[in-house]
């Protein structure tokens, strides 16, 4: 029998095809079990209109059958089956998709038809070097065999076969160094692929497996696929434990979710998914190696595992599956990409979780807190991140320890318990709580009455750089000299002071690595603090130094002077009878400083030295 070609442009577009929308030869298994439920579809939906067609639903089925020794693997269905002219028409010619053509003509009906792109059965090619396609009508006494390598074309002929429905037997490539092909013979195989790409198909997929007792081993036939994915089940009727069930198994977590979101949409993207708020992080969170997404499914059947597309970078940790109608079966993660429907979808998710977070916040601050403490930090990350064009969405969701209230709270408290004719909302950066608690900046503030936000974070500095301002107040870093907490009077006293003592406190400048030394009264106990000038801190150069491969930058200090300490009179004094000595003192003042902020000692050995000569003198 002469071979017929293929209608487009033979192997060369097949190549194409295959070699560019499937990247994984483990897919080939998928296409070939959602062709087999479209065929089960489509028999069925006939039979309700059809009297003629006597039809049972729990009847219908996929059947996987292996043949170790001949190297085949046969996928059977009993569902509508092919004529030769559909046969020729669907098989003969790429791209051409028989459940499109079923859809479009019963378009009025809501059917659910999985794949419409008609390139899928092609995939076969990657694992096969010949494919036998086998089928009959329900309506036919005649079946018709089409047989292909993929290569030269394809061959129809008639041959007998006495159910109706469609068999095809795939001829398995040898192995190679780079591809074991035996192991899509293999029962644990087959059953890894169904368990993961075809879970939900509505059909039962059955297939020979491998029963062990004490005396022997013997061969039953077993469903694989568990038919009914939760999410499309009525939440009503789903008990949080089935939840909890379905996340620990899918996502290998050991803990419970803190939060599940189920939710569904229809209109201009029309999809049903459950998100997941874990309780930690997960375990290599933080590498390389993580990799955020939600499994996209299309009608119940797997299309990516983790599609990154579906989930802006700061809700990285969210975990859940989305299953849609609006996303053909067979499309590349190229093509995906550009695809307005998973736009859409992936808006109204990012929507959802953040409303689900907000109402989360007010009804239950204590597991709204849990949350934080473990995902704080990507909140913040996408306030920082894209120049900041999520934070006013994220702005209202971020917590910072109260100075006042001792525990965290919202920006919106902060402002709803604002003093009167504060204009400022006042923060400081640290190691940890306590540390900062006893800083010397606070000591003006706290004896004011004024809340502070304390930061411990590396990326708050870069927050509040980026909000610059909430509900018409501005953040204000205290460790800054732009500070200005005096009234006119007592900054001209204070200005004359430092002009006074301009020559020693110049002096003192130039033995220290500081842009400027002055007196201050915004000091109370303590002799000294350093002050960051301009737009990066000391907190920021630690932040950015420690990047790597990033440009080294330099904080500009003030070292600020109590000027009610009595440090201030030794100073004057040295300074009038030995300038040597007043120098050693000025550098253990700036070690004592920089050691508060918790910044390094550049020569820890000199300050030992200068300390013990001080003790000595």
């Amino acid at each position: 029998m002469k071979k017929k070609q293929f209608k487009s442009e033979s192997k060369r577009l097949l190549d194409l095809m295959i070699n560019s929308i499937y990247t994984n030869n483990d897919i080939f298994l998928r296409e070939l079990i959602s062709n087999a439920s479209d065929a089960l579809d489509k028999l069925y939906y006939r039979s309700l209109t059809d009297k003629k067609i006597k039809v049972k639903k729990e009847n219908l089925k996929i059947k996987i059958e292996t043949d170790n020794n001949n190297r085949i693997l046969t996928i059977t269905d009993n569902g509508i089956g092919m004529t030769k002219d559909e046969l020729e028409e669907n098989l003969g010619t790429i791209a051409k998709s028989g459940s499109l053509s079923f859809k479009e003509m019963n378009d009025s009906k809501k059917i659910d038809i999985i794949g419409q792109f008609g390139v899928g059965f092609y995939s076969a090619f990657m694992v096969s070097k010949k494919i036998e396609v086998i089928s009959k009508t329900i309506e036919s006494d005649k079946a018709y065999k089409w047989t292909s390598d993929g290569i030269d074309g394809y061959e129809i002929e008639e041959t007998e076969y006495n159910n109706n429905g469609t068999k095809i037997i795939l001829h398995i490539k040898e192995d190679t160094d780079d591809v074991k092909y035996s192991e899509y013979l293999e029962e644990y195989k087959l059953r890894e692929l169904i368990k993961k790409y075809s879970d939900y198909i509505s059909y039962p997929i059955v297939m020979e497996v491998t029963k062990y007792n004490e005396k022997e081993e013997t061969k039953e036939l077993e469903t694989i696929n568990s038919m009914v994915p939760l999410w499309k089940k009525n939440k009503k009727n789903i008990k949080e434990e089935e939840y909890d069930n379905f996340y620990q198994d899918k996502f290998y977590d050991f803990e419970k979710p803190l939060k599940v979101i189920h939710t569904s949409a229809e209109g201009l993207c029309s999809y049903k998914a459950i998100l997941f708020i874990p309780s930690h992080e997960p375990y290599d969170f933080y590498s390389k190696d993580y990799e955020k997404g939600l499994s996209l499914y299309s009608n119940g059947v797997l299309i990516m595992d983790k599609c990154s597309e579906l989930l802006p970078d700061y809700l990285a940790f969210i975990k859940g599956v989305v299953d849609t109608e609006d996303i053909s079966l067979n499309i590349s993660r190229e093509m995906l990409q550009q695809t307005k429907s998973l736009r859409l979808i992936a808006k109204n998710i990012e929507n959802k979780i953040l409303k689900e977070l907000e109402s989360m916040l007010k009804e239950d601050q204590e597991k709204y807190k849990k949350f934080y403490e473990k995902f704080g930090i990507q909140l913040k990350f996408g306030v920082y991140n894209n120049y900041g064009m999520d934070k006013d969405k994220l702005k209202d969701l971020l917590l910072f320890y109260s100075s006042k209230k001792k525990d965290l709270i919202t920006l919106k408290e902060y402002v709803e318990n604002i003093k009167e004719n504060q204009d400022n909302i006042y923060y400081v950066s640290g190691e940890t709580i306590d540390k900062i608690d006893t800083l010397p900046q606070t000591e003006q503030l706290k004896e004011k009455d004024y809340d502070i936000l304390y930061l411990t974070d590396y990326i708050d500095e870069f927050v509040m750089n980026t909000l610059r301002e909430y509900d018409g107040k501005k953040f204000v870093n205290i460790s800054n000299e732009e500070l200005d907490l005096e009234d006119e009077q007592e900054k001209q006293r204070i200005e004359k002071f430092n002009e006074e003592n301009k020559e020693m406190l110049d002096f003192i400048k130039e033995s220290l690595d500081v842009e400027e030394v002055k007196f201050t009264n915004k000091l109370k106990k303590h002799p000294v603090c350093l002050k960051s000038k301009g737009d990066i801190s000391t907190k920021m150069e630690q932040v950015i130094n420690a990047l790597p491969n990033n440009e080294k930058v330099k904080a500009k200090t003030i070292l600020e002077i109590n000027e009610n300490h009595k440090i201030v009179k030794k100073l004057q004094k040295l300074y009038k009878e030995n300038k040597e000595e007043l120098i050693k003192y000025a550098k253990i003042l700036y070690s004592e400083a920089r050691l508060i902020e918790g910044l390094p000692i550049e020569n820890p050995t000199e300050l030992s030295n200068l300390i013990c000569d001080a003790i000595a003198n």
